[in-house]
Order: structure tokens, then C-alpha cells, then sequence
């Protein structure tokens, strides 16, 4: 939870304001927001994330303001879009488990929806270069990369307790 508050106050440092305009984050210390985002429904916190998401990257990318709602609208959609198919893959499955044709079905079934995002990700990729220039959508990809592996790493890996150990 620290490091999803602390994210949060990494991003709000680039001059971003709250989806509640009553909340002043820079003048609050780290238990008053920590309670502040407690306090808010589930539905209030993901847009406040979103809404931070959003102002991170439309400020890494410095897209003009005439161009940023247009790019707002394609960029959620895309990530909507990106969630929908990784949703089709269940992962969380020990491996060692299945039979050699579960094996191979679930691989199958990987390839497929790896394909079916890389082909998103093109399809996207052409829409937002009618609103930004193409170094950008390469810079918001690159980004993107970069902000996925950040997260990894601050994820307790699930599957570590489930797989048995392996002898040398």
C-alpha cells in the first residue's frame, strides 16, 4: 500500500490536481493522504489513479493541450481495450500440473492472445499518430514498458509458494 501511495505522490509532484479540487496533496503529509485515499470508494480511487495516470502521461509526452482530450479518449481506450484481451488468459496456473495437452493448449492460447495485443497495440498506435506525432506514441509505448517492469517489481510474485521446488 506504501508504494502505491508513494507512486501516487511521485506522480502528484508533477503538478497534478486530485479528481477532488478540495484536497490540496502538497500541503497534506503522508497519513493525511494515505487516510483521504482510504476514505474514497473503490470506483473514486481507480479515477483518481486514472485520472493521475493520465496527467503523467500526458505530461511526459508534453501533447498539446488542443490534442490532449482527443488523446485521452484514444489512449483510455487502448489500455481498455489492452485489458479486455489480457483478461482472456488466466495465468495464474501451476504448469507442472497439467497434462502435456493441457500444456500445449495453454501455450497455444498465449501465443494467441500475445498476438491479439501486438495487433491492438498496432491498431492504436496508427489512431494516435492522427493526434501525436509517431516519436511520441513510440515514447508512450517505451514508457508504458518501463512503467510495467517498475510495477513487477513491486509486485510479491504469486506463484512462488505454489510451484514446487526443483532440485539442481
Amino acid at each position: 500500500m506504501k508504494k502505491i501511495l508513494f507512486t501516487l505522490f511521485i506522480i502528484y509532484s508533477f503538478g497534478l490536481n486530485a479528481q477532488r479540487t478540495d484536497y490540496d496533496w502538497k500541503k497534506m503529509d503522508p497519513k493525511q493522504r494515505k487516510e483521504v485515499i482510504n476514505n474514497l470508494s473503490p470506483e473514486e480511487r481507480k479515477a483518481l489513479l486514472t485520472k493521475f495516470r493520465n496527467n503523467m502521461v500526458m505530461d511526459n509526452l508534453n501533447i498539446d493541450p488542443s490534442d490532449k482530450t482527443e488523446f485521452t479518449e484514444i489512449y483510455n481506450e487502448y489500455l481498455e481495450s489492452q485489458k479486455q484481451i489480457k483478461s482472456q488468459f488466466n495465468s495464474n496456473f501451476n504448469p507442472e500440473t497439467l497434462s502435456d495437452e493441457e500444456a500445449k493448449a495453454k501455450l497455444q492460447q498465449s501465443f494467441e492472445v500475445g498476438q491479439k495485443l501486438l495487433d491492438n497495440r498496432k491498431k492504436y498506435a496508427d489512431k494516435m499518430q492522427q493526434v501525436i506525432p509517431c516519436q511520441k506514441v513510440l515514447k508512450l509505448f517505451q514508457s508504458e514498458g518501463m512503467m510495467r517492469d517498475k510495477m513487477n517489481e513491486r509486485k510479491p510474485h504469486r506463484n512462488n509458494n505454489s510451484r514446487p521446488k526443483q532440485d539442481p
